[in-house]
């Protein structure tokens, strides 16, 4: 198989079952959900340390 024969890319295979907002979207809630589980973590931990 050359090239020419199969011009389906990787990319293309995975826009084509997950468009491509959406793969933004989810990687930016994953990010911001961390950041918030985060500071709800750091939230507790200071706040146990003034006990």
């Amino acid at each position: 198989m050359s090239q020419g024969e199969n011009p389906v890319t990787v990319r293309a295979r995975i826009e084509a079952k997950f468009p491509r907002g959406l793969v933004i979207r989810l990687i930016a809630y994953l990010f911001v959900g961390h950041l918030f589980a985060f500071f709800v973590y750091l939230l507790f931990v200071l706040g146990g340390q003034n006990q």
